[in-house]
């Protein structure tokens, strides 16, 4: 594993612990922060310099790449959701999941 796919494991672990003690809120931080760390890699593989380190500045730069497949599209999407005011997400999605998705793809 390099050291981006180790920092990637960090979030995801970070992730499952939070939601493991029914903290969702910071399982959702945590997808996003993984999230973050992949498309730095990625933007930077392609030889862009990414613009500060803010996962939601880096999923809102991704969401504009004329690359990206629309289903990536949709998990970014939701990745950038808003919570309501109960601090639950209007859909029912899993973001840990699909920021695994995310970021497998963007591996590779």
């Amino acid at each position: 594993m390099t050291g981006v796919q180790d920092d990637i494991q960090k979030e995801f672990d970070r992730g499952e612990q939070a939601r493991a003690r029914g903290n969702e809120g910071q399982a959702r931080v945590c997808a996003r922060r993984a999230a973050g760390i992949a498309i730095r890699d990625y933007l930077t593989r392609k030889g862009i310099r990414p613009p500060g380190t803010s996962a939601i500045d880096l999923l809102n730069l991704l969401k504009d790449d004329p690359l990206l497949s629309p289903d990536l599209k949709l998990i970014v999407d939701h990745l950038t959701l808003r919570v309501t005011e109960e601090f639950k997400l209007p859909v029912d999605i899993d973001l840990l999941e699909e920021a695994k998705t995310l970021c497998n793809r963007l591996m590779k």
